[in-house]
């Protein structure tokens, strides 16, 4: 691979990569030259250190992660208008979110981010502000829902209907991201690229919904 081939975002994706299988304190910028197959001096034609790389690679995680969208709001608009449910397009929302974050590069993003956050506090903001930006979208979904009469709840308890529904979410997507590192950790033959090519785990993902929707059957209240 020529330099010329060699990009930034090159660099930070096999970073990701590399800590997805070992982690990121275990990774070295041997281990980076290695994976694109140049000498380790190239990488500081693009970085200073390696604490530069560990810091642009959070802050493209913080980008990719903070910039997709859980709930397009022409979506939403769409949904209230037909007789589709709240708490079905709920489930299919929150479906496509599990199954964005299955999917390279977002799930070794996904591994590093949260991993990370218990030792760095840029990580555990990014995390945060994840938080807030799904309960956001949340919030101005249900909103729409209201408005269209498909659920009923008290403005003043929206924060926390909000709240409630991603703590939720959110642990039921961390149970199935550690089960898909399961899956990596007993194949290591294969590398983590390559099961990326490997079917959602329904099953296990059907599972997750059934809590998800339960609770949330609790806290949407139908006229």
């Amino acid at each position: 691979m020529s330099k010329k081939q060699i990009t930034r975002e090159k660099i930070i994706q096999s970073f990701l990569s590399s800590a997805a299988e070992k982690g990121a304190g275990a990774t070295s910028l041997s281990d980076i030259s290695d994976m694109l197959e140049i000498k380790k001096a190239s990488l500081y034609n693009h970085f200073t250190s390696r604490d530069d790389m560990y810091v642009a690679t959070l802050e493209y995680c913080s980008a990719e992660i903070l910039n997709s969208t859980f709930m397009p709001k022409a979506v939403v608009d769409a949904a209230a208008a037909n007789k589709t449910s709240a708490v079905s397009y709920l489930k299919k929302a929150i479906t496509q979110y599990f199954k964005l974050f299955e999917c390279d590069p977002f799930f070794k993003m996904y591994v590093f981010i949260h991993a990370e956050q218990y030792f760095n506090r840029q990580a555990l903001d990014i995390v945060q502000a994840d938080y807030k930006r799904l309960s956001e979208q949340l919030r101005d979904a249900l909103k729409t829902f209201k408005k269209a009469g498909k659920c009923d709840f008290d403005d003043k308890e929206l924060k926390d209907i909000c709240a409630s529904i991603v703590s939720v979410m959110t642990n039921q997507l961390d149970q199935y991201i550690a089960r898909k590192q399961d899956i990596i950790r007993q194949n290591p033959d294969t590398g983590v690229g390559s099961l990326f090519a490997l079917p959602t785990d329904e099953a296990q993902l059907e599972s997750n919904l059934r809590v998800i929707e339960s609770n949330l059957k609790k806290i949407v209240v139908f006229p």
